[in-house]
């Protein structure tokens, strides 16, 4: 097993209860954590045996882009396509950062973070 990590992927979406959220839009950050067997591209040095960053990182921002009142619906988005269209990943946990929440106080960011495994059947 090893670990994936996308750290700080950066979006300007537009996300919130608020009306203003959608119109106005704010700063995001993503951090993206994955668990995975990554015994086969150590050896092969091969990009088709382990899980792409790219796909990652457009799996992320394609989601960023749909609109959403909450960033927890948000965060599961990312995490059900991940674990859809990513095979090799066994565990995910991602979590989205709101920075600079209009929520009436001095505040650098709120955070969701969620994760899941992948529960094999035998």
């Amino acid at each position: 097993m090893g670990t994936i990590k996308l750290k700080n992927i950066r979006t300007y979406s537009y996300h919130g209860c608020l009306i203003e959220e959608g119109k106005i839009g704010s700063d995001y950050s993503v951090d993206l954590e994955i668990r995975a067997n990554l015994k086969q591209s150590s050896e092969s040095d091969n990009l088709k045996d382990t899980v792409d960053y790219v796909h990652l990182n457009q799996i992320v921002v394609e989601e960023m882009a749909i609109r959403s009142n909450l960033l927890e619906h948000v965060t599961k988005r990312i995490i059900v396509r991940a674990l859809v269209e990513i095979e090799a990943i066994s565990k995910i946990k991602v979590a989205v950062s709101k920075i600079n929440p209009p929520i009436g106080g001095d505040v650098e960011a709120v955070t969701i973070e969620m994760e899941e495994e992948r529960y094999f059947k035998l």
